[in-house]
């Protein structure tokens, strides 16, 4: 009887054919051309899931950062569509490497390009028009929140190491950060063609007259598009490090609380696109973990439980584990008061911001801030203001904010603070800083000046301590030699959570 069966099976199967494998999620890559607006061609690596259907497919879009080409986002685009049933295309930024055009600093037709490059998808690689994500670290960030606000067919942004306000980013509070400056000057040339306005906007900083870029900052920031962003109801999740040094986080805080859709803020240690640079290649990365649960919810449907999670996500800046608030943390914390010093300016002391490869990027990945020994800060040329103890230790979280009396002798003055973390030997590790400019020779004016946002450690028994100094290699410095600042009774307050 058994035997029978057996040639009863093998005969059907021979008159009917064996059985059709179930093939198994995966993916393939292809290299396109795309016509973005006015014809020009932007090269992309679209990546399509494979065995999961004919589609269609929720897309994500995915434009490159500065100086970088298409392959960026290839390895994550892989792990989205086989796992997640997602056609991504990651393409380069017109005016960089094989796509055309030139780099017109996310103007008009590079933002417009996003919406193209949809276009093309649409019609030609199975993406579903009415489940659409824009994604991008740095400069593809920036397109992506700036092409949410144009085009509603964008339903969630993931916008990483992002600027919000482009004049705040590049010149806070009226000083020029050279070290971005110089960065994205330099990428720009080796790896693009840079167009009228960006060639424009170099001369002006070369020739000192950088205010003269500010009027093209508010097409090219989403913080002047905000009101759009929310007339769409666009999903935006926010993933930043502390210690970015061409897009600080104080920005990304600020146009987040202005959100009203769907939203979430990450900010983690690290400098500028260190915290979601190996999840970018496919490697596990606790940032792109949240993007990729944030299309699923926000552009598939996928009821996972993401909008239900506190929604602001912080990672001390010295280490730890994640706390997670309701909201922006705003809590008044401790308030120092500041006594009156004298200060010569113009030259270097100990103190400074530190540089993209030595303050953020060993941060991010070694836990090793960068920091100073304040007994040889030089009291000649740098205010010094002891804080409090604390016994037990402490967490800061948030918004620091110094209240600044202060006389000049110089027409023009740049100060630049520093909020350190003092242990018992007197070596400082640096918690947050800003600069700020001052003008008018022998006038006495008060400042209301925001340091960057931070969530950070107290050791038990440490303290903290302000630093005030007139020169920092981070920015353009324009305290004249041999002037003075004085400075008046004076308050720093601290959020602690």
């Amino acid at each position: 009887m058994r035997r029978s069966l057996v040639l009863v099976l093998v005969l059907l199967t021979s008159l009917l054919g064996a059985p059709a494998a179930v093939a198994a999620p995966g993916h393939r890559i292809s290299y396109e051309s795309i016509s973005g607006v006015g014809g020009t061609t932007l090269k992309a690596f679209v990546v399509e899931p494979t065995g999961q259907g004919d589609g269609p497919f929720p897309l994500l879009v995915m434009p490159s950062s500065w100086a970088v080409p298409n392959i960026e986002y290839v390895g994550a685009a892989a792990k989205l569509a086989k796992e997640s049933g997602y056609v991504v295309v990651s393409y380069t930024s017109r005016g960089f490497w094989d796509s055309g055009g030139e780099i017109d600093m996310a103007g008009p037709d590079t933002v417009g390009d996003v919406s193209k490059v949809i276009d093309w998808a649409i019609a030609n690689a199975h993406a579903d028009g009415t489940e659409v994500g824009a994604a991008g670290i740095s400069y593809g960030a920036g397109q992506s929140l700036l092409a949410a606000a144009n085009d509603r067919r964008i339903k969630a942004v993931a916008a990483l190491s992002t600027w919000t306000d482009l004049a705040r980013s590049l010149y806070p509070n009226s000083t020029v950060n050279k070290q971005a400056v110089d960065v994205l000057l330099a990428a720009g040339h080796v790896t693009g063609r840079p167009g009228p306005v960006l060639d424009e906007a170099e001369d002006a900083y070369h020739d000192g007259r950088f205010s003269e870029v500010l009027p093209i900052s508010a097409g090219r920031s989403a913080a002047s598009k905000i009101a759009q962003i929310n007339t769409n109801g666009t999903a935006v999740l926010l993933g930043n490090a502390w210690n970015d040094g061409v897009f600080a986080p104080g920005q990304v805080a600020d146009f987040y609380a202005k959100l009203t859709g769907p939203k979430r803020l990450m900010l983690s240690p690290g400098d500028h696109a260190t915290a979601e640079l190996f999840g970018a290649a496919g490697l596990p990365n606790e940032i792109w973990e949240s993007v990729g649960r944030w299309f699923d919810r926000y552009v598939k449907g996928t009821a996972n439980g993401i909008d239900t999670e506190q929604p602001v996500q912080l990672k001390p800046n010295n280490g730890g584990t994640w706390r997670t608030f309701g909201a922006w943390p705003s809590s008044a914390g401790d308030t120092m008061q500041l006594d009156g010093k004298k200060i010569h300016a113009g030259w270097n002391t100990v103190a400074d911001s530190g540089t993209i490869l030595l303050s953020g990027a060993l941060q991010g990945f070694l836990n090793i801030p960068t920091g100073v020994s304040l007994p040889f800060v030089d009291r000649n040329l740098a205010g010094v203001w002891n804080g409090p103890q604390y016994p037990n230790g402490a967490t800061l979280a948030g918004t620091p904010k110094l209240r600044l009396t202060v006389t000049p002798s110089a027409e023009i003055t740049t100060l630049f603070a520093y909020l350190y973390e003092v242990g018992p030997l007197g070596l400082g590790s640096l918690i947050t800083h800003e600069p700020m400019k001052v003008t008018g020779a022998g006038r006495t004016q008060t400042l209301d000046v925001e340091l960057e946002p931070t969530v950070w450690n107290i050791g038990a028994g440490d303290r903290i301590a302000l630093v005030i100094d007139t020169v920092d290699p981070r920015y353009v410095t324009e305290s004249t030699r041999g002037s003075t600042v004085t400075f008046g009774p004076s308050s720093l307050t601290v959020p602690k959570a």
